[in-house]
């Protein structure tokens, strides 16, 4: 076979997908959220999908696909042809949960295709009226009064939420009994009811009661204070050493996404959270809004808070199970 027909070939067979990429999408793209509605992820993806279906051109359809701590709806995904057609609305956690259990059913690293980091959220170590404290200090003493009393509910196990209570529990030394939910909502649900005394949950989940005074937040598990919180102190304010790593939301593929497809969802995606209308209504709820990435940023980022964690979970001798 000559050189001539090889090249011939060779841009024949490249031609569909280049087609195919030039016209994405044709038809309504899904975006999985592995949490129940009313979480901080599905928070951010209603407008964020409304948006996407103006700047593309077909619909986005927010998919609530929760259970099985976020693996159920990341599965789906990890399942789904890499089209662009199904995209995972998720966050660090769908990196974390692999080191917290043995029976996730796919590669976190090897089946998905980092497209874009849109946002990030300050999370927050909040209680409920009834328990009598007002600030970290004045919880920490009565953790050490009480220490078989405490019990505090995540979004799940692995959750940036459960590892900012060992830390918390290793840190200032005292006894914190983790009770994982299957997303922000049935978990605040229970804070407000006061089955539990104390909820670590990102901003946008518990400030609109915390507004109400049917929460008390306490602090910001992050290093720096929140831009949208400039008066609530970080824990670390009151336990030297402590910081978790920022609980960035961001759009994953399924891997074997083209890189023309990336680049445009990764483009969208931007320009839908930092569009003046959608900026102010995430900011409002609590997120701070990045979207300043390309998607080869994203996976070098994500590779760099995943050292943290690991850090974290290497010092608490966490070992999935």
């Amino acid at each position: 076979m000559s050189l001539i027909t090889k090249a011939f070939l060779s841009a024949a067979l490249s031609l569909p997908i280049l087609v195919g990429a030039q016209n994405y999408p044709n038809k309504p793209i899904r975006l999985v959220v592995p949490y129940a509605p009313g979480g901080a992820v599905d928070v951010l993806g209603r407008p964020v999908a409304q948006k996407l279906s103006e700047l593309l051109g077909q619909s986005v359809i927010v998919d609530n696909k929760p259970g099985a701590n976020a693996t159920l709806g990341t599965d789906n995904v990890a399942r789904s042809p890499g089209d662009g057609y199904s995209i995972l609305l998720t966050s660090v956690v769908h990196y974390l949960v692999p080191l917290f259990s043995k029976n996730v059913p796919y590669d976190a690293y090897k089946d998905f295709a980092p497209i874009a980091q849109i946002a990030t959220t300050p999370n927050i170590l909040a209680v409920h009226p009834s328990l009598p404290v007002n600030n970290v200090k004045e919880f920490i003493d009565y953790a050490h009064k009480n220490p078989d009393k405490l019990f505090y509910g995540t979004t799940g196990v692995g959750s940036t939420h459960h590892l900012a209570g060992v830390l918390l529990a290793s840190t200032a030394k005292i006894n914190l009994e983790h009770l994982p939910y299957k997303g922000g909502n049935p978990t605040i649900n229970d804070a407000l009811g006061g089955q539990i005394p104390v909820v670590i949950l990102t901003a946008p989940t518990i400030l609109p009661y915390a507004k109400q005074g049917r929460l008390k937040a306490l602090g910001v598990i992050e290093g720096k204070r929140s831009k949208a919180l400039p008066d609530l102190p970080t824990i670390g304010e009151t336990v030297v050493g402590y910081a978790v790593p920022d609980l960035w939301l961001g759009v994953l593929g399924p891997i074997g996404l083209s890189k023309s497809i990336v680049e445009k969802l990764n483009l969208a995606l931007r320009q839908s959270v930092n569009t003046p209308e959608v900026k102010q209504r995430l900011e409002s709820s609590g997120f701070e809004v990045t979207g300043t990435q390309t998607a080869d940023e994203f996976n070098v980022s994500i590779r760099t808070d995943m050292d943290a964690f690991k850090k974290i979970i290497n010092t608490s001798g966490i070992k999935p199970e």
